[in-house]
Parts: structure tokens; sequence; C-alpha cells
């Protein structure tokens, strides 16, 4: 038999083929660097080892608990120690991680426990009373355990069990459950797509590790890495940085809340190396008070930021501070990052105008990304490279989800043809990065978070004296975009009904980031068919 030919017994075997999952990446750490300062929070000081023995106490406490695997848990909780463990613990138990976006309201958290069929919830006591009244909502609410915290002290936790109390319920000893399969679900996040019901993206232990270790590659991390937790954990599994941190052995930097001083005191005194976040982030840095701002002299800090491009303005700021900005693409349905805008050397002798238009590009796809393009919508092939003809940005690689859970239609659309359709406008220049030029025309990108405008428009047309809405986009300086809201009012009721008005209605009604910031009365565009010229719309919010 020729030695190239395969062999019948050239099979898979344990000694060499083992199921790719990011648990791996903390038993490995805790062997490597047992002694090394893995978690900072405060105060607290964790290494390796105890961060690697709490989570396998966290996956024993799950078991002993009846949840089983494959079965969801759901955690609402900050970017604390706790939250970190909750990536390695949950998925250790063979459950699948669900971490809910903390800045949603009651009814929004209670559709994802029922529609996720949550088993265990793990709660902040800092985010008890939006938990309590989801759970009060529900016909079976799933049992909870309530996270201590010195910063909620003055809130009544929910729950009958803390966590450091359910952790002792479990071994830590106990070797946790690796999956038999890498396609099996590690994780559950919701986004809002383009419709305002959530639909619910499972990952697999294959894409996790895989797209950890892209960004590992994509953002230089080392062990003498410090990383401090700018992005929520909520976000895509904080962009499976709790993973990729992990994989490296670096040190994650814990911050409960996003507050100028403390990053700039942290990145000061802990050696920040690295940190991610959304352009309101870096926005929120370059405008804060000079008494907060502090110097660092260990070098420039390495910010991944997406979502909209960061214009000069932000890019010369942050350059000015001693930050140094890698721009990146991504969606909650391909784990966060898939592209990156790659640093050529030639771009540092451009002058600072030049040289922002070719680094707020989306880029080149992750090394972990196998293929990303440009298709022309109508024919379904790629359109030419010259930054000029527009189509919808798509992707194909081990890093798109599985799909949305109890939403096969949905899965079929998004994944048709063996592409992930973004729903982005993008065009393909001729060094093969892609910019965007428009979004999916309904979201908005409110601070890093989608808002479906459907949903919005939902709760403006529930208004007693609204006869017709729209809601697009209107630039923001701080926050990216927010929600402007064209209303026509019912006749007899012009001069009736103020903004603050419609915009309290909103808020009472939705998450206070969805609610409008902006409401313009009068008549809206429409076509000879009567549908609304949300185009017509978005340039006149530009505009205001």
């Amino acid at each position: 038999m020729d030695a190239t030919t395969p062999s019948a017994d050239l099979s898979r075997r344990t000694a060499n083929h083992v199921p790719l999952t990011p648990l791996d990446f903390l038993r490995r750490s805790a062997m490597v660097y047992p002694d090394k300062t893995a978690v900072v929070y405060g105060p607290l000081r964790r290494n390796w080892a105890e961060v690697e023995r709490r989570a396998r106490a966290l996956a024993s406490a799950v078991s002993r608990a009846g949840v089983r695997p494959g079965e969801v848990v759901s955690v609402l909780a900050f970017n604390t120690p706790a939250m970190l463990e909750a990536h390695f613990g949950i998925p250790g138990a063979g459950a699948v991680l669900n971490a809910i976006n903390t800045r949603l309201d009651a009814p929004a958290v209670a559709f994802i426990l029922e529609h996720a069929e949550s088993r265990l919830f793990l709660v902040d006591r800092g985010l008890s009373a939006v938990a309590s009244a989801a759970l009060e909502r529900m016909a079976a609410p799933p049992r909870v355990v309530w996270i201590d915290d010195p910063a909620a002290q003055d809130a009544d936790p929910v729950g009958d069990l803390e966590y450091e109390d359910f952790l002792k319920t479990g071994d830590p000893e106990a070797p946790w459950r690796t999956p038999e399969d890498e396609w099996e679900s590690i994780a559950l996040n919701y986004t809002s797509g383009t419709t305002g019901n959530p639909k619910g993206v499972l990952y697999h232990h294959r894409g996790a590790h895989l797209n950890a270790l892209g960004n590992v590659i994509t953002f230089g991390l080392r062990p003498d890495s410090v990383y401090l937790w700018t992005l929520p954990m909520f976000h895509c599994n904080g962009w499976t940085y709790p993973w990729a941190v992990t994989a490296v052995g670096a040190t994650h930097v814990c911050l409960r809340a996003v507050d100028p001083a403390a990053i700039f005191r942290l990145i000061a005194e802990e050696k920040v190396t690295h940190l991610c976040g959304a352009p309101v982030v870096l926005t929120m840095l370059i405008h804060a008070p000079d008494a907060v701002k502090r110097g660092f002299d260990h070098g420039p800090v390495q910010v991944a930021t997406g979502g909209a491009a960061p214009p000069s303005a932000v890019i010369a700021g942050m350059e000015r501070m001693g930050f140094r900005l890698t721009h990146l693409y991504g969606m909650t349905e391909c784990y966060g990052p898939s592209t990156g805008c790659a640093w050529q050397e030639s771009w540092a002798e451009l002058p600072l105008e030049e040289r922002a238009v070719k680094m707020a590009r989306q880029g080149v796809p992750n090394v972990t990304m196998s293929e990303q393009t440009v298709l022309d919508p109508d024919t379904g092939r790629e359109v030419p490279a010259d930054g000029e003809t527009l189509g919808e940005l798509a992707l194909r690689g081990n890093t798109v989800m599985k799909g949305y859970l109890k939403n096969p239609a949905a899965t079929d659309e998004a994944l048709r043809d063996g592409w992930l359709h973004t729903g982005d406008l993008a065009v393909l220049h001729p060094d093969r990065y892609v910019e965007i030029k428009d979004r999916a025309k309904d979201i908005i990108i409110s601070g890093g978070e989608n808002i479906a405008s459907l949903e919005v428009e939902e709760v403006l047309y529930q208004h007693p004296h609204v006869m017709e809405a729209a809601v697009v986009a209107r630039p923001d300086a701080k926050w990216g975009e927010t929600p402007c809201a064209f209303v026509t009012l019912k006749p007899g009721s012009e001069g009736r009904v103020t903004e603050a008005e419609v915009i309290g209605w909103c808020r009472d009604h939705l998450a206070h980031f969805k609610a409008p910031r902006t409401v313009v009365f009068g008549g809206l565009p429409k076509t000879s068919t009567g549908k609304i010229q949300k185009f017509v719309l978005r340039e006149q919010a530009r505009g205001l």
C-alpha cells in the first residue's frame, strides 16, 4: 500500500482526537501558573490554582443541584469573579451558560429565562430588583442563587442560597465533564436581531475554543498581559475573552461598572496592557475630567473596539493618552469578533486622517474565521474588490453559531447558501479589507448594544395619542447612536403630547437604553405603496 493512501486502521482514537473546549485553558493555566495572579477585584487576589478549584466546585454544585448536561444555567451579573468562574464551572457541569444582559428590563429577563428553560439562576445582589420582578412573571421560575458583593450591600438578595455557600455544596477536586462531542452547546446568548423578539444564539465548545485563540493572536495576549474588564462579560461571552485571557494564563482585572476614574486608576496601578469596549467607552476616557486622568509608563495600552468605526478624532485622542486601537467587527452570531483591521507597518508613516481611514475599516477575517466576503444580494456572487460596489458581508467558519434556539426558520435564513448572512452592507477594497457602509436597516447600535427599531415602534404604537411611528438611528457623540422617533399623532392630539411625555412612555415600557432620546412630530414620508421611507428619516435624524 502506498504510504500516502489512508488505511482503515488510521482512525480517530483517544490518543489523537480530543474534542476542542475552552475548559482545557483553565486546567492548563492552573497547572503551569498555579501561584500566578489570575483575578484581581478590588483588594481580592486569586491565583490560577484557586480559580480552578472554585470553578470545579461550581461545576460539581451545579450537577448536584440536579442540572443535567445540555440544560441551561442563567447568570445575571456584572464583571465580577463569579461571572468569570461561571464561564468554566457551568460548562464544566455539561450545562449551557446563559449570560443575561444586565441592562434588560424584567419582561425581557423573564422571556429569556422561560425560552431557555433555565434550571438555575445566578443573580448578582445588585440586580435583585429586576430579577425578582422577572421571576414574579414566571409560572415556574428556576432555583435562584444570589451572588453577594460589597458594592451591593444595600440591595436585598433574591433566592435562598448565597453563591459562596452554593460552592460549598460542590467538590473542588471533582473532575468536570468535558464534552464528548465538541459540537455540544457551551453558551446561549440572546440578541434582538432584526425584530423585537430576542433570539437565542447557541455556541459550541469548538467555536468558543477557536474564537478565543483567534482573539489571543489578533490582540497579542501573552502570559504577562493584564486584561481590564471594560467590556460586559454578558456580551457574546465578553467576546470570548474570559476564555482567551485564561488560555495564556494572563491576569483578569474585574470591574463592576465602567467608570473613567476607576479605569485610569486600574491601568496605572495594575499595569493594564489590554482592554476592550464599544466606542462610547473610548469617548468617556477621552472626555474624562483631567482630575481623574492618570498617566502610565508601562507602554501603550492595547484597545480593541467594535460597533461604529472610531472617527479620526477618537483615534487621535486615544493615541495621545497612550492607547493603541484595533478596530474589530463581529456579531453575536459569530462569537463576537470575527474580523479585525490588521495593522500594516506602512500605515505608520501616513498622516493621521489617512491612517484613520485605514484603521476604521472592519478589515480581514481573524485567523480562526475561515472565509469572509461581500456578496451581491441579487446574484450571490462576490462583488468586485473595488472599494465601491455595495453588497452584504458574509462569513463562513467554525466560529459561526450552531443556530437559533427553537427557531429553525431564522437559522435557515441566516445560514443559507453556506454563509452567515450578517445583514450588514459593505464594500470590498482591493487589499481585501472590508468596510461596512450601512448596517441592517432596522438595528440601532447604542453603546455597543443592539436596539431593534420594531420593538420601540411597537411601544410607541401603544401610546393612546400615536397614529404612526418610525424609529431610526441618530448619531450621538457619546453612545455612537441613539433611537430617534418620528411620530404622527392621531387627529385631535396635536399639541396635547410633548416629547418628554413620549420618551417617558417608552421608558416605562422598555429598558431605558432602548427609549428614544429624540422625538420629532409630523407626517412620515412614504412610498407609493404606503411603506415608510426610513432612509429619508435617517437623513433627517443626522441633521437634527
